[in-house]
This record gives C-alpha cells, sequence and structure tokens, in this order.
C-alpha cells in the first residue's frame, strides 16, 4: 500500500492573496471590538490570587451540575489545581448526547468552589463563528482581566476560542502562554491529501489559512508550551520564548513495577505480542499497520496484534484484515475505556507498534514507555526525542516495507528485544503527571 501523499496542491496566487487578506480582516475584526461592550450573562466574579485562565479546544457535555468531560482531562484539572489556587475554564459546549464513552462527571462543587467552567459556543463553521465572534469575545475580556495567568491551547480557525482569546489578551497588553499537541495545519492539510474535487481545494485553502494564523498567534505569544518534538519543531521558530514540554496522565504508580519488567524480559519466546491504542483514523496510520502485519505474515512471522481505539476507519480496517486472511492473527476490538486494563495489556506487550502520519504528539507512545514496551514506527521529531536518552524503540521511514524489515529482525533476535524492553522502561520513567503539569505551570508562572 503506497502512503498517501502529504502534499498540498499549490493555490493560485489570487487564492493566497485572497486567504491572507481575510486572515488580516479576521485580526482586525477581533482587536477593533468596542470596549463599551456589555457583558451579558456572564455573572463574572472576583477570584483569589493565581487564578489561571485555561481556554480549550476540548468539549463540555451537557450543561450545569449535569457537565461531562473527559476522563484524562478531569485529571489535568486535578494537576493545574496542584499549583494554582484556582482555575477558569472555557471550553465549547456539545449535547450530552454525542458525549463519548470516556467521559465523567464534571462538577464545580467537586473542587471546592476552586474552579469555574465557562461554556462558549461550538462554532465551527464560518457563519457560526462569526455570529458568535463578538459576544465570546467580550466574555474573553473579562475573564481576561479577572486572572492572573493566562494559556490557550490553540488548534483549529474557525471556533477556536483560544486563539480569540491569544489576540484580545494581546491587544490589552497581557503576557500569555499558548500551547499545541499537534500542528493542527498539517492536520488539515492530510484530510485535504485525502479529500477529492471541490473538497480537496476547501480543505487545501483551510490548511493555507490556519498554517498563517497558527504562526499569528505563536508570534504573539509570551512563551509557547509545545507538547513533543514534533510540534517544538513546527512553531518554535516563530516564538519568542519557545518551550518543549510533554502532557500525561499517569502517575508514579502507573509505571511497570522492576519486578514485572524482569519477568518481561525473561519470559520464554513465542508469537510477538503486538499493540496500538488510539483512534482508527488514516491520520493514525491504520492501514500501513494493517500493511506491515501483513507483510511480516507473509514471511512467516507469528505475532498477534490488536488495535485498541475507535474511529471512522475501523470498520474499513476489519474489511482489509478479513482480506489478507489475518483474522487469527490481527484483531481491532474497539475502544477499552478502563484505562487499568488498558494499560495492563499495553504492559503484556512485546511491540508498540505505530505508523502516524501527521506531526501529533500522541500520549500513547509515552504511555508505552511508562510500560515498559519499545516504540517500534516511523520516524519523527516527536518519537526520537522520546527515546533519545537510552533508545527504548527503534525508528523507521514512513514505509509499512521498512517497518516490517525492524519486526521481523526483532522477531528472530529475542535478545535484542529483551534489551529494548529494559531501555523503554528507563525512558519512560521520568514521565509522570505531577511533574509534566508541575514544569507547564512553573513556565507559565515565570513568563506570566
Amino acid at each position: 500500500m503506497t502512503a498517501l501523499p502529504l502534499a498540498t496542491p499549490r493555490l493560485p496566487g489570487d487564492i493566497d492573496g485572497a486567504i491572507d487578506l481575510a486572515c488580516n480582516g479576521l485580526m482586525v475584526a477581533i482587536m477593533q471590538r468596542s470596549d463599551d461592550e456589555d457583558l451579558r450573562d456572564v455573572g463574572i466574579r472576583s477570584l483569589q490570587r493565581s487564578t489561571l485562565l485555561l481556554v480549550l479546544p476540548l468539549p463540555v457535555y451537557g450543561s450545569g451540575e449535569n457537565g461531562l468531560i473527559d476522563r484524562q482531562a478531569h485529571n489535568g484539572i486535578h494537576r493545574w489545581l496542584d499549583n494554582f489556587n484556582s482555575l477558569i475554564i472555557c471550553m465549547p459546549a456539545l449535547g450530552v448526547e454525542v458525549a463519548p464513552a470516556d467521559v465523567v462527571a464534571l462538577r464545580e462543587s467537586d473542587f471546592d468552589g476552586r474552579v469555574r467552567v465557562i461554556r462558549l459556543p461550538n462554532s465551527r463553521a464560518p457563519l457560526s463563528f462569526a455570529r458568535s465572534l463578538r459576544g465570546v469575545s467580550a466574555i474573553l475580556d473579562e475573564l481576561v482581566d479577572q486572572s492572573t495567568h493566562l494559556s490557550f491551547a490553540i488548534g483549529g480557525l474557525f471556533g477556536d476560542w483560544a486563539a480569540i482569546a491569544a489576540l484580545r489578551a494581546h491587544r490589552k497588553g497581557r503576557t500569555f502562554s499558548i500551547w499545541t499537541d499537534r500542528v493542527e495545519s498539517e492536520v488539515t492539510r492530510f484530510h485535504a491529501s485525502t479529500s477529492r474535487g471541490v473538497r480537496r481545494i476547501y480543505w487545501s485553502a483551510i490548511a493555507f489559512a490556519m498554517k498563517r494564523y497558527e504562526r499569528l498567534i505563536v508570534r504573539r505569544a509570551t512563551i509557547g508550551l509545545f507538547h513533543g518534538a514534533d510540534c517544538y519543531a513546527a512553531y518554535a521558530r516563530f516564538s519568542r520564548a519557545p518551550h518543549l514540554v510533554h502532557d500525561i496522565h499517569l502517575g508514579e504508580s502507573d509505571r511497570i513495577a522492576p519486578a514485572e519488567l524482569d519477568a518481561k524480559i525473561a519470559r520464554p519466546n513465542g508469537p510477538l505480542r503486538i499493540i496500538y491504542a488510539g483512534r482508527a483514523h488514516a491520520e493514525k496510520g491504520i492501514f500501513d499497520w494493517i500493511e506491515t502485519l501483513s507483510t511480516i505474515a507473509r514471511r512467516g512471522v507469528e505475532f498477534t496484534a490488536h488495535w485498541y481505539g475507535d474511529g471512522p476507519a475501523l470498520e474499513a480496517a476489519r474489511v482489509a484484515v478479513s482480506s489478507a486472511g489475518l483474522d487469527q492473527s490481527i484483531f481491532l476490538p474497539g475502544a477499552i475505556y478502563d484505562r487499568e486494563l488498558l494499560l495492563r495489556k499495553i504492559r503484556e506487550a512485546d511491540i508498540f507498534l505505530f505508523c502516524h502520519k501527521t506531526p501529533e504528539s500522541p500520549r500513547c507512545l509515552v504511555e508505552a514507555l511508562i510500560s515498559g514496551t519499545p516504540i517500534v514506527g516511523y520516524d519523527s521529531a516527536y518519537p526520537r526525542d522520546l527515546i533519545k536518552r537510552h533508545q527504548g524503540g527503534m525508528l523507521t521511514e514512513g514505509e509499512p516495507q521498512r517497518l516490517a524489515d525492524v519486526i521481523e529482525r526483532l522477531a528472530i533476535d529475542r535478545s535484542m528485544l529483551a534489551s529494548l524492553i529494559r531501555t523503554a522502561g528507563a525512558d519512560g520513567h521520568p514521565f509522570n503527571d505531577t511533574e509534566v503539569f508541575r514544569h507547564r505551570s512553573d513556565l507559565i508562572k515565570a513568563a506570566t
């Protein structure tokens, strides 16, 4: 299977100019909103010192005390509160009926009055974004004034309220940080490359505009917090003070125990145990993953492989596995929402195999290293940085045949695999949620 091209079709010069003009016009509209607009139905109240304002793309589902939020984001709230007196969190609001399975209740009362949740409109379409812009700008202005520290998780174009908050804070002369965990314009460009006709042109134009918008925001931020080396490589040269940081929601107790790591290294040879945990999506490389495994199967390598995760490509991937005659070797059971069970599956595996197609910083690679499972996959700055100290993995060019060569080698040379398992555990050892949130919080406090 040939990897899909990432190159975006070159846009005509008049379209380039139109997009630049539109981006400039959007910025002017944001920056010129009248200061005498009233803030309606927000109920802002004075908050104690050391208040961090977070504007996130992550949605909150439902309203009032019945809100739901991603389980790992809920842990993030607790970790932020380890470092700040109080939080104001702005998130787009969605209906509870569209909430995924891995969510928990979000009740402000659970945090002793230290957290306020502000629901913003989910305005991802151009017209709804234009209609909401004036009112949301007013809300964000007041919240910026009520906060001592500001951090905005940018990502997108229309409906990216974190980017709007950054522009409003810049207009007020406030210092602030921005945060990214993937290069959103590149993800959109990949989406364009998989589309056809008018949709390909549309998404190429959106990616083109998004790239310029991202750089505009990054340049205005006091500091840039870039999760993983892929994000850092993409944005650092545009930032006044770039920092490579990490994001993980596992504690020290989730790390593989030394005795368990020793037992894993010493277990007898058998079929390779291969795993991946993440969304079943083309940008995650699920079809390259299947092609890699089909290749080693044709070469006589014995293995069992599990991809845990739901997504739009899941059914097509199951068809691909059946077509390859590998239903007894490759399993795509869907998502596991029990985190303890998923971590156990990762710890039991010999190899965490990944074929990521876009520059991002998925936490699953860190989770694999914490579990003493070597990461084996396509080379990029992010995984390369994760294993730079102990080499707890092997990286290749973005081709299934190259990846199959590495896996076949590990199947033959089990002493090499055992060494990788040990060094993977060493590379994962420094990571835990308390430390990574303290690191980011210290940077925010020092700069803002």
